[in-house]
């Protein structure tokens, strides 16, 4: 592990602590799945259909959001809302939604794919990739098998979609871009130390291996 990713981790450690005070303070405000189910409505018209892509900023399947994490998804709303996360339409929907919106919809997806568990060890990535997910400290924060995160906050990865996770990975290299990029100075540090093609790698592997996301098709009609 090189000195920059041993200092990034070093932030990790002191980013995880305040959000985790933080999160003891958002557990205050508590999902209603049921209520999550009706506020999906809009959110089903790309993540509720298996294969749909996104043309934004390039074509990639939009991501699996069931299973995933509620303290995940609720940090990703707001990310969006307030534009750290830099995309027009999840902007505009995250912007539409109050802090109990976000809180049901994330309680929601969090148990729209319950009772699937990643195995606790991945299959073994090859040499190449497995030096760059070393280089990166990958585990350190999504967990061993990429769907354990040290905090859940963060995202579970493990079996996400390839092109989404590239375009993801690329997005935290955009600097100074009204329309497109990541503000994340920890993920930003760690994509700075790899190439297009690296972060390719690294996501082609990820989306291979068993995971808790998946993308449930939902009736349009409630």
């Amino acid at each position: 592990m090189n000195q920059k990713t041993t200092s990034l981790l070093k932030s990790v450690v002191a980013s995880a602590t305040v959000v985790t005070a933080l999160g003891v303070q958002a557990q205050t405000l508590a999902g209603d799945a049921l209520a999550g189910e009706t506020r999906a409505a809009m959110c089903i018209g790309c993540h509720g259909i298996p294969g749909y892509q996104n043309s934004f900023p390039e074509v990639h399947k939009v991501p699996k959001i069931s299973g995933q994490s509620a303290p995940y998804i609720t940090a990703a709303l707001q990310a969006y809302r307030k534009g750290e996360r830099k995309h027009p339409t999840m902007r505009g929907i995250a912007g539409s939604l109050s802090d109990q919106d976000i809180a049901d919809l994330a309680a929601f997806y969090a148990g729209h794919n319950a009772g699937v568990t990643a195995p606790e060890q991945p299959k073994a990535a090859p040499a190449a990739v497995a030096a760059l997910l070393e280089k990166g400290a990958c585990a350190s924060c999504h967990g061993a098998n990429f769907s354990k995160p040290i905090d859940p906050s963060y995202p579970k990865i493990a079996g996400q979609h390839a092109d989404y996770l590239y375009v993801a990975l690329k997005s935290y290299n955009v600097q100074g871009n009204p329309h497109i990029g990541r503000a994340n100075p920890i993920m930003g540090g760690i994509a700075q130390q790899f190439s297009n093609a690296e972060l390719k790698q690294i996501a082609n592997y990820l989306a291979g291996l068993p995971g808790e996301l998946a993308t449930k098709p939902q009736s349009r009609f409630r």
